[in-house]
């Protein structure tokens, strides 16, 4: 019953991007579509990059992090220390990715720093809410069993955590792709090559792919986290 539900998900989630894709092509005309082949390859790479290292940067600092404010010592300071990782959501991404550009340059490494910090604060909020929610029975057993604090926050608690963790890193995720075509402006390749000189000139079809293809770069990397959540918690799916 389980793999059938997934099954169906799947199912409906491909159908969803082949939908797209159909509609993007009835609109633009496969000739469109081949005359930007070569551009849509490389800027997927470009956009995949940026995407790729920052989201491997916020979680290396975010789940750490996460789980450090939710020990019992330092959970009264936890919300005064969120508002430092939430610099990257309190300013807007383009003051974010200037001020990158002041402190680095242009090019890819200011704007993977920017993108880092748009994706902290999901992942550490996330693992924070996920580990302070974790049932106190729970922790009781394993207590009254022998576990060590390691082990109790191996085998128990971040076991537990790992769906709303997750959901952190999704939204995180959503935030960072939506946000990478913005680093065109400081000098990174990504999607945004296609978008903005679309606006510029008045270039619908350009700005279109570029904007779909974000899109279906966001929903494809959401579905893949999705099923990963629930292949790790089998238990949490529907």
């Amino acid at each position: 019953m389980h793999s059938a539900s997934l099954g169906r998900r799947a199912l409906l989630a491909v159908l969803a991007v082949v939908v797209i894709i159909a509609l993007v092509v009835w609109g633009l005309g496969l000739d469109t579509l081949r005359a930007r082949q070569v551009d849509l390859i490389y800027l997927g790479k470009q956009h995949m990059f940026l995407v790729f290292w920052s989201m491997l940067f916020a979680l290396l600092v975010g789940i750490p992090s996460g789980i450090l404010l939710s020990r019992p010592f330092a959970r009264r300071w936890a919300e005064y220390v969120m508002q430092i990782f939430n610099v990257g959501n309190t300013l807007p991404p383009l003051a974010v990715l200037a001020l990158a550009m002041v402190a680095i340059g242009i090019g890819d490494r200011p704007a993977i720093i920017a993108l880092f910090l748009a994706s902290l604060l999901p992942i550490v909020r996330n693992t924070y809410a996920g580990l302070c929610a974790v049932p106190p029975s729970l922790l009781e057993a394993a207590n009254g069993i022998g576990m060590t604090k390691a082990q109790r926050l191996r085998q128990v608690e971040l076991p537990n955590a790992l769906p709303v963790i997750l959901s952190g890193v999704r939204v995180a995720t959503a935030i960072n792709v939506g946000t990478a075509p913005l680093a065109f402006l400081i000098g990174a390749s990504s999607y945004g090559e296609l978008i903005f000189p679309g606006i510029y000139l008045n270039d619908f079809p350009t700005l279109i792919l570029g904007a779909v293809a974000t899109a279906l770069f966001a929903l494809i990397l959401d579905m893949l986290l999705a099923g990963l959540g629930r292949w790790l918690s089998p238990h949490t799916a529907a």
